[in-house]
């Protein structure tokens, strides 16, 4: 009996070969980088063939060539799903490229051409008693007055853009919250000389005082805030309720939990924003020529006489036109770069020193 239950039971099927597309063979791990020799050489081939003066034109068609050899032979060898999948990632990479090749092209630029007059003279001399045609001088009074009034748009903007961010994550509900909202989003596409002319028509005209320092620091401080306040609103989000929740079950008071909790865990984050804010400012000509004028002597106040910084003293030498002053303009600007750069590194620092340590 139980043999012929067992002879009438349905034969399993066989199991049925993967299709053909999905077991071909695939391109070797060197592929990609094979193809974008092999690109780059069809490129510039291409273009001194053609006769294409520029190099731009060069890249241009090696890139388009890559994706097209990618493609193609990612659907003759492997198959047309994998084919779109190496493209995407192809496209992905060009792009990165295409991003990555005009900041190093800037860098290049300016290191092998501000190198030439950066040296101690540069760095601890002004322009007092030298003529813009001439060689030597130096940025100490435009670096000077650089450090301090970013120094003092920081002071103004940073705890302004922290509190704001600060109401708007954990206290902002209602109408007051959506107003504030929508005017730090108007004041984030406000122009420089927008802001330049408003300080210049309150605090100048309106209210007696001459150029200065401060005033273009005032300037500066309403460029950085709105930058201040979206990144340090964003970083304050990203905190977990979880931990929000646990201090105040242990009856620790809302303040002092945004200060022992929140602020530090976020502290890495608002960090890099507020040197963004920096690197917004530091770069601004347009409310320095209008509030601080510029100078060539040293001066150490800046609440009163006029004062220079890095980007008007560029903007100066490179109105010249002379060989001194190019050098000195592309000096100054890698002064400039230097100066952003060690910024971040020091707020980086700041923030890997003050981040919460966790346990293992």
């Amino acid at each position: 009996m139980s043999h012929a239950l067992q002879d009438q039971r349905p034969a399993r099927a066989p199991k049925s070969a993967a299709p053909a597309g999905l077991t071909r063979g695939g391109l070797p791990r060197w592929a990609p980088a094979g193809i974008a020799a092999l690109s780059i050489v069809l490129g510039c081939g291409i273009g001194v063939l053609a006769d294409l003066h520029s190099k731009i034109q060069w890249g241009l068609i090696g890139a388009i060539l890559f994706l097209v050899i990618t493609y193609t032979a990612s659907a003759v060898i492997e198959n047309r799903r994998q084919a779109k999948d190496r493209i995407a990632t192809s496209i992905v990479w060009v792009s990165f490229v295409l991003a990555v090749i005009p900041l190093l092209s800037l860098i290049w630029t300016t290191v092998s051409r501000g190198i030439k007059a950066l040296d101690g003279d540069f760095l601890s001399h002004s322009m007092n008693g030298v003529t813009s045609f001439e060689q030597g001088g130096g940025v100490y009074h435009a670096l000077l007055g650089t450090i301090e009034q970013v120094a003092l748009a920081t002071a103004i903007a940073a705890p302004i853009g922290l509190l704001t961010a600060v109401y708007l994550v954990e206290y902002g509900r209602g109408s007051l919250a959506r107003a504030v909202t929508f005017f730090v989003d108007v004041m984030t596409g406000i122009p420089s000389i927008v802001a330049g002319l408003f300080i210049l028509t309150t605090w100048n005209l309106a209210l007696g005082f001459g150029p200065s320092g401060f005033a273009g620091s005032m300037a500066l401080s309403i460029l950085m805030m709105p930058v201040v306040v979206r990144s340090t609103e964003e970083m304050l989000k990203l905190v977990p309720n979880e931990l929000r929740e646990a201090a105040l079950a242990l009856g620790v008071p809302k303040w002092r939990m945004i200060l022992k909790v929140v602020l530090p865990t976020a502290i890495g984050g608002i960090a890099t924003g507020v040197m963004l804010a920096v690197a917004r400012i530091a770069g601004e000509t347009a409310p320095i020529m209008l509030l601080v004028f510029g100078t060539q002597l040293i001066n150490g106040n800046p609440f009163e006489g006029a004062q220079s910084s890095l980007p008007l003293y560029i903007w100066e030498q490179y109105k010249v036109g002379s060989d001194a002053s190019y050098d000195r303009a592309w000096a100054a600007a890698l002064v400039l770069i230097a100066f952003v750069m060690i910024l971040n590194l020091v707020a980086r620092g700041i923030a890997r020193w003050k981040a919460p340590k966790t346990g293992r």
